[in-house]
C-alpha cells in the first residue's frame, strides 16, 4: 500500500477508533479508542455472542476487524471462515 493508502488508513483510525472489537458468532464489530475500552460490551449486541478485543494468549489488541491471528504471537483469534466465507483473502 502506497503513502495515500497509508494517510487513509490514519484518518479512519483517528476518526473511528485505534483498535477493533468484533463477535466470534456473527462478526459484528466496532472500533474504538483506548479510553473506551472498559466500556467495550463483552457479549454482542447482536447476537450475544462472545465479543473479543484483545488476543487471549499474549494480550495484544487487534488493528483491524478482518484480523484471524495476532499479530503479536501469532495464535488464531477467531475462525478463518465465517458463515462459509474466508474473512481475508488467502495470502493476507
Amino acid at each position: 500500500m502506497g503513502s495515500a493508502g497509508n494517510w487513509l488508513k490514519e484518518e479512519r483510525r483517528k476518526t473511528l477508533g485505534d483498535w477493533a472489537s468484533v463477535c466470534l458468532a456473527c462478526g459484528f464489530a466496532q472500533r474504538y479508542f483506548d479510553e473506551w475500552e472498559a466500556e467495550l460490551p463483552t457479549a454482542c449486541p447482536q447476537c450475544e455472542g462472545e465479543m473479543r478485543w484483545r488476543c487471549p494468549a499474549c494480550d495484544a489488541r487487534f488493528t483491524s476487524v478482518f484480523t484471524v491471528e495476532c499479530e503479536a504471537c501469532g495464535v488464531e483469534l477467531r475462525p478463518r471462515e465465517l458463515f462459509g466465507v474466508p474473512i481475508r483473502k488467502p495470502g493476507r
